[in-house]
C-alpha cells in the first residue's frame, strides 16, 4: 500500500506492542543534519520502528522536500510532519517565506475591511501551500495564547493579542483554512501560557487566576476551536491552581475532566515538547501524560527510551494497553485526512510580495509629536544607536540609511533601536533595566526623539518621553525595511496595536 493512503485496516498492521508505542511518538528531525549518513539512517531506524512522526527544525526546501518523500515512502503508516511555523514556512525551512509574527499580522489587518480579510485569507492560504509543498501535514498552529503578562518571556508576540476575542476571531480563521486543506491544525498552547511570566523551556509557569477569569480569557479561543471542529490541540507545560496542582500536561483532571469530557473534544491530544525544563522535577513524564489522556508525545529526548519506559509501565500496569490502543485509533483516524490533500504549485515569489505588504501594514506608530515624521533625506544631525541583543542588530540594515557614530551630547534627532526576539529557552523578552536607564538617559539629552521596538511592544512602555514611539514586533529584514520605508515617508504607518500597554 502507498505510505500517503490509509484505510480502517491499517490499525491491524500494527502488529506488536513496541510499534504502537512508537506510533504515538513525535520524534525531533534536524534538517541541517539530513546529509549525514549517519543521522539519516538514524531516522530511517525510528521510521522502521514505526515512529508517529517527525517534528522539523532546520533545513533546506529542496533537500527537506525530498528526504520527507522519502520518509514517507518508507513508513508502513503515514508520519505526521509537524513544525511550528506561526511565522511560515520559512521560520524553520530555508527558501521558503517568512511571514509576519502573530501579533503583527493582528497589527496589520482590520477585520471590518474586507480588503484585509482577503489579504488575511491570503497569508494563510500561502502557508498552508508551502507547508503542502515540502510534506508538513500538521503545522503547530495558531498560538491561540491571549498574552496577558506585559513580560511573558515566551509569549508575547507570538500571540495575536491580549484581547481573548481578537484572538478567538483570528485563531478561528487560521484553523478553518488549515482544517479544509486536510491539515491538522492545533491551536497551542492549553489550557493558555498568556498569562505567565516564566518560560516553559526552562521552569513551571504557576497560573493562578479563578476558573472563572480562566473561562473568560484564556480558555475562550480554546472553547470556540472544539467548537468548529479543530483536529489536535497541544497541552502547555503549566500548573493552573483553579483546575489542578499537577502540570497541564500531566494532569487527568485537565485532559481527560475539562478538555475532553467538560469541553467536548475528541481530537488528538498532544504535548507540547517533553524535553522542555517544566517538567524536570517530575519522574516518568510519559507515563504520566498517557494516563492523563494525552494521544501524542511531541519530542521526547529519546524516543528508544521512552518506548521502553512505556513498555515497562504497561507490564507493571501502570498503564493499561487500552488506553495505547485508544490513542491509536484517534491517531489512524486523524491520519486518514491526509489521503485528501491536494498538492499545487506553489509561487514562492508572490508569497514574498504577500509578506512584504503584511510587514508593511504592520507597522505601529504608537506615538508622534508634529513635524519629525517623515524624516528629510538631507537631514545630517539624524543619528541612530542601538539596545537590546547585539547578536541581532550588529549587521542591522538602519546602519545603512543613518548615521551610527554617535559622536556629539546633544543630537538634534536621535533614533533608538531596540532588538528583542522572543524564542525558547531565553528566558525574557524585554530589556535589562540597565538597558531602560541608558535610554531613557538619551532620549531626555536628545533634542527629538525616536524609539522603536523589533520585538516586544510592551517595551515602548518604559519610554513615553520620546517623541515618537514605533512598534514592528520582530527583529526580522523585513520588519526594518518597513520601518525605513515608514521613516522615509515612502509607506504610511497603518498598523493598529492589537494590546493595551500600560
Amino acid at each position: 500500500m502507498p505510505a500517503n493512503l490509509i484505510n480502517s485496516h491499517m490499525l491491524n498492521t500494527i502488529n506488536s506492542l513496541e510499534k504502537k508505542l512508537y506510533q504515538i511518538i513525535i520524534n525531533r528531525l534536524d534538517g541541517d543534519n539530513i546529509q549525514s549518513e549517519k543521522y539519516r539512517n538514524k531516522i530511517f531506524k525510528l521510521v522502521k520502528k514505526g515512529i508517529g512522526g517527525f517534528i522539523i527544525f532546520g533545513g533546506e526546501k529542496e533537500e527537506i522536500r525530498n528526504f520527507i518523500a522519502e520518509l514517507q515512502t518508507a513508513s508502513e503508516i503515514p508520519l505526521f510532519i509537524a513544525s511550528d511555523i506561526e511565522r511560515g514556512v520559512g521560520q524553520q525551512i530555508k527558501g521558503a517565506t517568512n511571514f509576519p509574527c502573530q501579533m503583527a499580522v493582528a497589527a496589520a489587518i482590520d477585520k471590518n475591511r474586507p480588503e484585509d480579510i482577503l489579504l488575511l485569507n491570503m497569508i494563510i492560504q500561502s502557508i498552508i501551500d508551502e507547508a503542502i509543498d515540502i510534506g508538513i501535514n500538521l503545522p503547530l498552529i495558531p498560538v491561540m495564547d491571549v498574552n496577558q503578562n506585559q513580560d511573558n518571556p515566551i509569549i508575547c508576540t507570538r500571540a495575536f493579542s491580549d484581547n481573548p476575542e481578537i484572538v478567538t476571531w483570528f485563531g478561528l480563521h487560521y484553523i478553518k483554512f488549515i482544517e479544509d486543506s486536510c491539515l491538522i491544525s492545533c491551536p497551542k498552547h492549553f489550557p493558555g501560557h498568556g498569562d505567565t511570566k516564566e518560560d516553559s523551556h526552562i521552569s513551571l509557569p504557576v497560573i493562578t487566576k479563578s476558573k472563572d477569569d480562566l473561562m473568560k480569557t484564556d480558555l475562550m479561543p480554546f472553547i470556540k476551536s472544539i467548537e468548529i471542529g479543530v483536529s489536535s490541540i497541544m497541552i502547555g507545560h503549566l500548573k493552573v491552581t483553579a483546575l489542578d496542582s499537577m502540570p497541564a500536561s500531566l494532569s487527568k483532571k485537565i485532559i481527560t475532566d475539562v478538555l475532553k469530557k467538560e469541553f467536548g473534544f475528541n481530537g488528538l491530544v498532544i504535548t507540547d515538547a517533553l524535553n522542555m525544563g517544566a517538567l524536570k522535577d517530575y519522574g516518568n513524564v510519559p507515563v504520566e501524560c498517557i494516563n492523563a489522556g494525552v494521544d501524542i508525545l511531541l519530542h521526547p529526548a529519546d524516543a528508544n527510551i521512552t518506548v521502553k519506559e512505556l513498555l515497562s509501565a504497561i507490564k507493571s500496569r501502570e498503564i493499561n494497553e487500552g488506553q495505547i490502543d485508544s490513542a491509536l485509533e484517534r491517531i489512524i483516524r486523524a491520519k486518514k485526512r491526509f489521503n485528501n490533500i491536494k498538492k499545487t504549485d506553489v509561487n514562492y515569489k508572490a508569497h514574498a510580495f504577500i509578506s512584504e505588504q503584511v510587514f508593511d501594514m504592520s507597522i505601529t506608530l504608537m506615538k508622534s509629536k508634529p513635524d519629525i515624521l517623515p524624516l528629510s533625506s538631507s537631514d545630517k544631525d539624524t543619528y541612530i544607536t542601538f539596545a537590546g541583543e547585539n547578536e541581532i542588530y550588529k549587521s542591522s540594515l538602519l546602519k545603512n540609511h543613518f548615521n551610527s557614530e554617535l559622536n556629539i551630547a546633544n543630537p538634534e534627532l536621535l533614533i533608538i533601536a531596540i532588538f528583542t526576539d522572543v524564542s525558547a529557552w531565553k528566558g525574557s523578552s524585554g530589556i535589562s533595566d540597565r538597558e531602560k536607564q541608558r535610554i531613557i538617559r538619551l532620549v531626555k539629552q536628545a533634542k527629538k526623539s525616536i524609539v522603536i521596538s523589533f520585538g516586544s511592544p510592551y517595551v515602548l512602555r518604559h519610554f513615553k518621553d520620546a517623541s515618537v514611539l514605533i512598534a514592528a514586533y520582530e527583529p526580522s529584514e523585513q520588519a526594518q525595511m518597513a520601518v525605513i520605508k515608514c521613516l522615509k515617508g515612502e509607506i504610511d504607518s497603518s498598523g493598529k496595536l492589537p494590546i493595551i500597554i500600560s
